[in-house]
């Protein structure tokens, strides 16, 4: 398990996720403990963008609980279908939304956050176990390159855990 990572500077957003690639690959090695790898996925991410909360919800009894994250405090349970986190497990799609003021139900967790990420957690049998949630302090802050890395990075993580 590769225990320090190397975070470029000055490079384009994707080119960090391109460095960050092989890292987290060296992180998720040899650790097949979901919580442990969460929370390195978590810190990973947060240190390299410096994106206001990162941190994943696992379903448990019906709804989202809380489990590692990287920020301030955060909502305990979500309900299927409420907020964007909720919304990507009943839709069973990765949801991007780029104003959170817009969109319907948004649970405001920190009136700080502007945008937000949230991309499921599959298993083996593509049910979603829980979702990686990325909130963003600037509006408009997720693209498509988050998206396509993210789930690419949180399919690794349900891999190397076995889920």
């Amino acid at each position: 398990m590769a225990e320090v990572v190397q975070i470029p500077q000055g490079v384009t957003r994707e080119e960090l996720y391109n460095a960050l690639t092989p890292q987290l690959s060296g992180l998720l090695s040899g650790e097949t403990n979901l919580i442990a790898n969460a929370a390195n996925f978590s810190a990973l991410v947060h240190t390299a963008f410096g994106f206001h909360w990162v941190g994943f919800y696992w379903v448990q009894g019906g709804e989202l609980v809380l489990g590692p994250f990287q920020g301030p405090v955060a909502c305990t349970r979500i309900a299927r279908g409420k907020g964007v986190c909720g919304a990507a497990w009943l839709r069973n799609e990765t949801v991007v939304v780029a104003d959170v003021e817009k969109f319907p139900g948004h649970i405001a967790c920190s009136a700080l956050s502007r945008s937000e990420i949230v991309v499921p957690v599959k298993n083996k049998l593509e049910e979603i176990i829980g979702v990686l949630d990325i909130d963003s302090s600037e509006l408009n802050d997720f693209t498509i390159v988050d998206q396509r890395y993210l789930e690419q990075w949180v399919d690794m993580l349900a891999k190397a855990c076995h889920v």
